[in-house]
């Protein structure tokens, strides 16, 4: 965190570092603030970028294997991972769950075989089951913000949304925020826990009003139910915050 402090505050110090290299952007899914803050990212620090927007300006890609591809998809990404590690020196890739198949979602099927058949560093830039350059920069965000000699109190709270939205960043913020000095509490309605890989060891509530009592930072997130994989059951009561 002090070493993206230091480069945050100085972003034109390194302009030689990635010379000569390249970074493969490669989206599955819709993006802007990841997409833009890594674009920015690669030319501070003098990187090339290439940017696929696979199923676009790429050919769609089929993820399972021994598929017969004689429908919407052309390519297999084993080939699209291969083909990309002889051009690009870093893939970033960024893909959503389906939320079609749970085991395979939690599994991460698109990342892992990403990683798998390609020959060089993966970077993700959010999955079916994490969102880890966000979180660093939630955590980046407490660190810069908090100057008391105590534990901040952090509150991940369930807000509400029109659609049904995955767990990613949820997961994300409980996993990395347990490796920072600090009191945690996730608060969410009834139906909607979010997988206890991640939130195992940090407070769990059902009462908003209560979680949010002396609160230092509240991050407000929408996410579906885990148990009811994909489900947005209904909701007692009024968990927008304003």
């Amino acid at each position: 965190l002090q070493e993206c402090i230091d480069i945050k505050n100085n972003p034109l110090g390194t302009p030689d570092f990635g010379k000569n290299k390249t970074v493969g952007l490669v989206f599955l899914n819709p993006s802007l603030r990841t997409r833009i803050s890594m674009q920015k990212a690669c030319q501070n620090l003098g990187l090339n970028y290439i940017i696929i927007n696979a199923g676009q300006d790429a050919w769609t890609w089929e993820l399972h294997d021994g598929a017969v591809m004689d429908g919407t998809t052309v390519e297999h990404i084993k080939d699209a991972a291969k083909v990309l590690s002889e051009y690009c020196d870093v893939t970033a890739i960024r893909c959503f769950p389906a939320f079609k198949d749970k085991e395979e979602d939690t599994q991460d099927k698109v990342l892992n075989q990403f990683i798998e058949h390609a020959t060089v560093p993966i970077i993700s830039l959010e999955s079916a089951t994490r969102h880890p350059l966000q979180s660093f920069t939630d955590m980046l965000t407490i660190k810069e913000n908090w100057k008391e000699d105590r534990k901040p109190k952090v509150v991940l709270t369930w807000a509400p949304h029109v659609k049904s939205i995955a767990h990613s960043v949820a997961n994300s913020f409980c996993e990395w925020v347990k490796e920072i000095d600090a009191d945690v509490t996730v608060t969410f309605p009834e139906g909607y826990d979010l997988d206890t890989e991640y939130t195992d060891g940090l407070t769990i509530t059902n009462d908003q009003d209560e979680a949010l009592k002396d609160a230092d930072f509240i991050y407000v997130k929408n996410w579906s139910s885990f148990s009811d994989y994909g489900a947005t059951p209904a909701v007692k009561g009024d968990w927008l915050l304003t």
